[in-house]
């Protein structure tokens, strides 16, 4: 007969009551040099430090959430990690959480929202003390679930109109269109609009681009190209060739992403095809290369790292119980006329 083995314990780890005893100071200086350093002396909080590094000392997080009502933890859900545009937002995001203390959980969706509603229910069981999300577009049930919590939460990439969440972006529709409207006044007129992903942001920007092209009067729907694939140079080299292949008479594109846009002057300039002379192209985000393009690309710059920068501010001040005037944050975009154009 087989004996059971007992189940392991935590008899024997290192405690913070056992950091206290070897610095010769009380646990509640030991907790208050880990969660707020910024109020404990330097030289008692660098050998506390010291002492933790020694001793092997892991702070129990759960059991300060308890004692607290805090988790010192934000969720931030995004759609894609390969995505740079979401890796910039991140950045700042951490940037700022870095200084109060704060750490995140960070979940992808991969541009579904019933993926995103599953992770907001996960990890809402962990207690956190607020979310970050991408873009406005939610299933009911993500709503259902930050009404019935009450859990703070701030919206990236887009701005919404009111409600008790707060947000920061930039509107979609009004770049999309600054892009179209900077081609037409260029003197295009045989203008492409050319989308990948197809989540909500890239169909907002690209139907602000529809409009600057009917405003203008060159508008024509056979001169799109709308594809579920996920966005790239590849992908941009490809569909380049095949829209100067059924419209040779195109002399403009936009893109509803850079690396598209990238990939289409590769393109142009393997099959021989100038630009901007022949074919004019503008792409969306300002990514890292777009400058360095041959001929250098024009684009619409947005600011990523200040979205995550600003989303972060705005829920530890939250937190923090300060009045926030200004719930819904745009931080507006740029036109980037390089030689593209």
């Amino acid at each position: 007969m087989s004996v059971r083995k007992p189940r392991s314990t935590r008899v024997g780890r290192v405690t913070m009551q056992d950091v206290a005893r070897r610095v010769g100071v009380s646990a509640i200086t030991v907790s208050r040099a880990l969660r707020t350093p910024d109020k404990v002396a330097e030289t008692l909080r660098m050998r506390i430090a010291q002492v933790c590094q020694e001793l092997g000392y892991v702070p129990n997080h759960a059991a300060s959430a308890l004692a607290s009502a805090r988790s010192q933890t934000i969720v931030v859900l995004i759609p894609s990690l390969s995505n740079v545009v979401f890796v910039d937002i991140i950045t700042g995001i951490k940037d700022v959480l870095d200084r109060h203390g704060y750490h995140m959980l960070i979940g992808v969706t991969g541009y579904s929202p019933d993926a995103e509603e599953a992770l907001v229910r996960k990890y809402l069981q962990h207690s956190p003390d607020g979310l970050i999300l991408t873009g406005i577009d939610h299933n009911p049930g993500v709503w259902a679930l930050l009404r019935a919590q009450h859990i703070p939460t701030v919206h990236t990439i887009e701005t919404l109109s009111d409600g008790e969440d707060m947000s920061v972006g930039f509107s979609q529709f009004d770049s999309g269109y600054a892009a179209c409207r900077h081609l037409a006044e260029r003197g295009h007129r045989r203008v492409a609009i050319v989308g990948a992903q197809l989540d909500p942001r890239s169909l907002r920007r690209c139907e602000g681009a529809r409009q600057a092209l009917r405003d203008a009067g060159c508008y024509d729907e056979a001169l799109e190209i709308m594809t579920p694939e996920k966005s790239s140079i590849s992908l941009g080299a490809s569909l380049m060739e095949d829209l100067l292949a059924r419209h040779p008479d195109c002399d403009a594109v936009f893109f509803c992403n850079d690396d598209l846009a990238q990939g289409a002057v590769f393109q142009c300039g393997r099959l021989g095809v100038e630009v901007p002379g022949q074919m004019a192209i503008i792409g969306f985000h300002d990514l890292a290369g777009t400058a360095w393009t041959t001929p250098p690309l024009s684009t619409i710059a947005t600011p990523r790292y200040q979205i995550g920068v600003s989303a972060a501010d705005l829920l530890m001040r939250h937190l923090a119980g300060d009045d926030i005037d200004e719930r819904h944050v745009d931080l507006g975009f740029a036109l980037v006329q390089r030689e593209t154009s």
